[in-house]
């Protein structure tokens, strides 16, 4: 009897030691005022660094964006060295395409970066941007070029640029220079 009794006194008592030994440490952590051991003034100045370098590379972290007159130059006179890619769908490249444009759907280009130039080209049909060649991304507004744009940096192209304006300014503006 006196062994139920006990069981029964320590499943009651074991609770409410245990909140008991909880609630100091947590009003410890929260009353604290100090965020940690103060640093050295390496550490400190190694910290700084760090965070100045993470912020020039956030900084670089952005393609460059072209103007619709800068990519209506690049079309007239192609390079061999310069990629205009679309990156819609192929269903919606039935609404035409950028003249000297190939068609490369974000949904496959960061698997198709990873490919080698044999597969790239017998996939796509054309061949694989180096490294450093310019690349130029647009789709049908610029939202989805700018992720490629991200894709390809992810990837080690160091030349990328988007055409934010995209299909919608290129479509509109070619019409009314037709009229």
């Amino acid at each position: 009897m006196f062994r139920i009794a006990a069981v029964r006194v320590g499943t009651q008592v074991l609770p409410r030691v245990s909140r008991l030994a909880f609630l100091p440490r947590t009003a410890q952590r929260y009353e604290s005022s100090t965020s940690g051991p103060p640093r050295s003034d390496k550490d400190a100045a190694a910290f700084k660094a760090a965070r100045e370098l993470s912020d020039e590379l956030q900084r670089d972290w952005d393609a460059k964006v072209i103007s619709y007159e800068d990519l209506l130059a690049k079309t007239h006179s192609p390079s061999p060295d310069s990629y205009l890619i679309d990156v819609r769908e192929p269903d919606e490249v039935i609404q035409g395409m950028i003249p000297s444009a190939v068609n490369l759907p974000l949904s496959v280009l960061a698997n198709s970066l990873h490919l080698n130039s044999e597969a790239f080209k017998a996939k796509h049909g054309f061949e694989k941007p180096k490294k450093w060649q310019e690349v130029i991304f647009y789709c049908r507004s610029g939202m989805r070029s700018t992720s490629a744009s991200d894709v390809a940096k992810r990837n080690g192209y160091t030349n990328i640029l988007n055409y934010k304006g995209s299909w919608l300014e290129w479509s509109e503006k070619k019409n009314v220079e037709g009229k």
